[in-house]
């Protein structure tokens, strides 16, 4: 996953080490020690004099480290003006959006240039703390499903939408698997009338997984399906309502208008935009046209785990100021995490992630 640009962010970090290096200029020069005068011989008494406890001497290594703990580095921009615009051809290569890379950058500049930074261990760890939070602070927090379900009052109703063909109807029944599997009932609404075979899959899903669904013939109102499930769900005390829809795109008007009249009748908790990681830049205008357009409350990108670049993971949360909640990583029902932006910015830069609120940062 994220291929792609963990290579490039590898390389990067080399390059931001080396720059830093430069500009902090040569180590100052070890003090040679002298030498103690040699104590002199004790008078012999007759007794042995008591065994010297034995001093480790400080070895050159030993000071260094020292040195690099104490040592402080002030770069300016120009430090580290060369790395800063590979690291600005790596996100955009890699599909970030430029408002984000823009925003990552800033980032980069603020924690680097112009503040007096003590090099707690080394160069890298100082170029790898300040790459992690930065692109922690555009990834925002995402959302824990099963915190939210928690927290609210049931039936939590979950409405999906998103355009055609990008893992929608799989998505719905990824998360009542996964829903089911932490202890929560749950009940599946047809709401895509459109595709007979959307019914028809949506059926399938229900059945493997044994999930209550609601579902009318083809044609028929979705805004009738899905308040169906509804009151199923409230009349046998169901946890949780995933509501399916047709895809459509933001500038369909008629089906934009559907989709409104869905979410009055519905009234749903959280309203879901699905869309494919691998689309990239496409994935975020989409996500930021339906979320002007219709209103979103969070994100599912499908086919994470072919996705070489993770641009559209990056950006989309920081883009339409909206949490990404699952990352879809395969064709299985279980093929679906939580998204954790730790891990994330783990999978990319490697290590235990530390990422850290504006307040927070060092």
């Amino acid at each position: 996953m994220f291929d792609s640009l963990k290579k490039r962010l590898h390389a990067i970090r080399n390059a931001f080490g080396s720059s830093i290096e430069d500009a902090m200029g040569p180590a100052p020069e070890e003090e040679v020690e002298q030498p103690l005068p040699e104590a002199a011989s004790p008078v012999q008494t007759g007794e042995t004099p008591p065994a010297e406890e034995k001093r480790e001497r400080p070895t050159v290594i030993n000071r260094l480290k020292v040195f690099v703990k104490e040592q402080e580095v002030l770069l300016q921009e120009k430090d580290i003006q060369e790395p800063l615009f590979e690291l600005e051809m790596a996100l955009l290569e890699n599909d970030v959006a430029l408002p984000v890379t823009d925003e990552i950058i800033a980032r980069m500049k603020e924690d680097l240039v112009g503040r007096r930074r003590r090099l707690r261990s080394s160069v890298d760890v100082l170029v790898l703390e300040t790459l992690r939070s930065a692109l922690c602070g555009v990834l925002g927090d995402g959302l824990n499903l099963i915190d939210y379900i928690n927290s609210h009052e049931r039936p939590i109703k979950i409405l999906f939408i998103g355009v055609n063909g990008t893992g929608k109807t799989t998505t719905v029944a990824k998360v009542a698997n996964y829903l089911r599997k932490h202890g929560f009932s749950v009940v599946i609404g047809a709401g895509d009338t459109y595709r007979a075979g959307a019914i028809e899959q949506l059926g399938t899903h229900a059945d493997r997984l044994d999930v209550k669904i609601i579902r009318h013939q083809a044609g028929a109102d979705p805004s009738a399906v899905l308040f169906d499930a509804v009151e199923y769900a409230r009349a046998h005390r169901i946890d949780v309502v995933l509501a399916d829809t047709a895809g459509r795109f933001h500038n369909r008007a008629n089906l934009m208008n559907q989709l409104s009249k869905i979410r009055r009748v519905v009234k749903p908790d959280l309203v879901v935009y699905v869309d494919e990681a691998v689309a990239g830049n496409d994935a975020v205008i989409r996500a930021d046209e339906f979320n002007r357009t219709v209103g979103t409350d969070a994100v599912v990108l499908t086919k994470a785990d072919i996705d070489p670049k993770g641009g559209a993971a990056i950006s989309i949360a920081h883009t339409i100021k909206k949490p990404i909640i699952f990352l879809g990583t395969g064709q299985g029902y279980d093929d679906i995490v939580p998204f954790e932006p730790r891990a994330v910015v783990d999978e990319l830069l490697g290590g235990e992630a530390q990422c850290w609120t504006d307040s927070e940062r060092p």
